[in-house]
């Protein structure tokens, strides 16, 4: 089943990042996917699932894939602390240079991450994806377009889609970003605060077959404006320096 077995993978070169809240069905085939996407990458890589204080048998079923599986890491949350947690502590632990953040419940499709490093290793410090059809309800994809253009207007960025988990970051800067609840939202304006180049690419979406999403349209709506605000804030006092000349 895993065709790299016998490899030894101490210092990857890319650590993709998945956090994972009851999604015990997506699991293996999410992993079975994964590892036939970055098979033919002349790179090494691990997967660190983040257990997000799952309360179905998520973490019993990651245990097993890292037991048979050398690819495979995870860490467990004592209690559920929300996605922009699990990515923090992902960026924390993570192990490779390169890091590849994507969903648990399948709708990310693994086999657009070979493009999405292709185009990494032009020199961009950030690729993010754009679901450019997006396979949700007429609502949900009505609510987010909405929430990505005002999004978009107070933050004064043009990204197509921010709400797209599927990302390649530069560990580096990924590492030096501020933390906060609903970081995961904001990625890319933040990774530009820091001086990064950032290209989109339009990639796979697919619907959800097991499980059920975690998140309502307006809860998450209203917390998304409320992080936005901040945001907006640490752009207008962010500031770069660069030093010529020391002793």
């Amino acid at each position: 089943m895993y065709s790299a077995m016998k490899q030894t993978f101490s210092a990857p070169t890319v650590t993709l990042i998945v956090p994972v809240y009851n999604e015990q069905e997506n699991l293996p085939l999410l992993t079975q996917e994964i590892e036939t996407a970055m098979q033919t990458q002349p790179r090494f890589w691990q997967v660190l699932y983040v257990d997000d204080g799952s309360t179905d048998n998520s973490l019993e079923t990651i245990k097993q894939l890292a037991a048979e599986n050398p690819h495979v890491r995870y860490l467990a949350f004592a209690a559920n602390c929300g996605q922009s947690a699990a990515f923090a502590a992902g960026f924390k632990e993570a192990e490779g240079a390169v890091l590849i953040t994507l969903d648990a419940d399948l709708q990310n499709d693994p086999a657009d991450i070979p493009a999405m490093l292709d185009c990494y290793d032009k020199g961009y410090d950030m690729v993010i994806g754009w679901r450019k059809n997006r396979q949700d309800t007429v609502q949900k994809k009505l609510a987010s377009r909405f929430a990505n253009a005002v999004r978009n207007r107070l933050s004064r960025e043009t990204v197509r889609d921010t709400g797209c988990s599927l990302k390649v970051l530069r560990a580096s800067m990924a590492r030096e970003l501020p933390m906060f609840t609903g970081m995961h939202r904001f990625l890319p304006t933040l990774m530009k605060l820091r001086g990064a180049t950032v290209a989109e690419l339009p990639v796979n979406h697919r619907q959800r077959k097991h499980g059920v999403s975690k998140y309502g349209i307006w809860d998450r709506a209203f917390s998304a404006l409320y992080d936005l605000f901040a945001v907006r804030w640490m752009q207008s006092r962010s500031f770069r320096y660069s030093i010529r000349d020391k002793k």
